[in-house]
């Protein structure tokens, strides 16, 4: 059995120790936490070894799972990749383009397997979504968040964006041609709204929106492509599917008809509820990176894929245009 053991053990951290425990595959090792507070609490409700250095923990495990705040991810990371151990690393990947790439050569010397928690890829209504999707060239992503001084302490690119920014890289088969971006700081030091518009070699483009300043909570994206429109709603977990295809035949009569000008013939619109499978997405992305160890797979979030969308969300943020509430 794979041995694993869990850095950081906040609010997020603890999620991630009750679904490693849950998977059989692993045998989960401990945890560490520099706060010793919430370190003795873990260790009694979970019933779980508290290591006392990262480097204990480290040495006594195959793998490591990094659950740290975002300015620990590089070390935590690069200690356990020095030690030839393979690495999950929460998102943002690091908190910088520099230590990501330094991070790149150490799991590329260490010869070991790393992937990062982009964990919106294993939510189940854009797994259903999935199969569906075929060149889009146009999207639009809403995700609005109530307020909440949790992760304030960064840009809401870095906080809330990103996650569509992987998206929208994981399906988008496209160099950047432009990027340009608006936000507006209003409760905290840096923007807690903000707009994007990124535009792609082969003519796609994405207009994203992020806020966690909002009165309600939305995750959900909307993808146009050739023939169909594809919506996902990741809070609700729930997709839909709207294709239109040529008019073969006599077409139902309670069916939706499209006729075309210039005598170009009808066509039909077919509306579909793919069936979504209800899965823990953390679970499921946590025994996807076991099973990339065990079967020497390439992760389904690469530590290239964390670098491309960390790349981009600075890119958005350096053209982002201030404006003073």
């Amino acid at each position: 059995m794979l041995k694993i053991g869990v850095l950081g053990a906040g609010h997020l951290g603890k999620i991630h120790i009750k679904c490693i425990k849950e998977i059989e595959d692993y045998e989960f090792i401990g945890f560490y936490d520099p706060d010793n507070t919430i370190a003795v609490d873990v260790e009694k409700e979970y019933n779980i070894q508290n290591f006392k250095s990262i480097d204990d923990l480290i040495n006594a495990v195959d793998a490591v799972d990094i659950v740290t705040p975002t300015v620990s991810h590089y070390e935590c990371a690069a200690k356990a990749l020095r030690k030839s151990k393979h690495v999950f690393i929460e998102k943002p990947l690091t908190t910088t383009l520099k230590e990501a790439k330094s991070l790149i050569e150490l799991a590329k010397e260490a010869n070991v397997k790393v992937q990062v928690g982009h964990v919106e890829r294993f939510n189940p209504a854009f797994l259903a979504a999935l199969p569906y999707f075929d060149n889009p060239m146009f999207i639009e992503t809403h995700r609005l968040a109530q307020f909440n001084p949790r992760g304030t302490d960064v840009p809401v690119i870095l906080d809330l964006m990103i996650h569509d920014i992987d998206i929208i890289l994981s399906v988008v088969k496209s160099n950047i041609k432009k990027i340009s971006a608006s936000g507006v700081s209003v409760v905290s030091d840096t923007p807690d709204i903000a707009s994007a518009r990124i535009e792609f070699d082969n003519g796609c483009v994405a207009n994203l929106t992020a806020s966690r300043i909002s009165l309600k909570n939305m995750r959900k994206s909307r993808f146009f492509q050739r023939n169909a429109y594809i919506s996902v709603d990741f809070l609700k977990k729930e997709s839909e599917i709207i294709r239109i295809k040529n008019v073969e035949g006599e077409p139902d009569p309670l069916s939706v008809i499209i006729d075309l000008e210039n005598g170009k013939g009808k066509k039909q619109i077919f509306f579909e509820k793919p069936d979504v499978t209800p899965v823990n997405a953390i679970k499921l992305e946590m025994k996807t990176f076991h099973d990339a160890i065990i079967e020497n797979l390439t992760p389904p979030v690469t530590i290239i894929d964390g670098y491309n969308s960390l790349e981009l969300a600075y890119k958005i943020i350096d053209k982002l245009t201030l404006q003073t509430g």
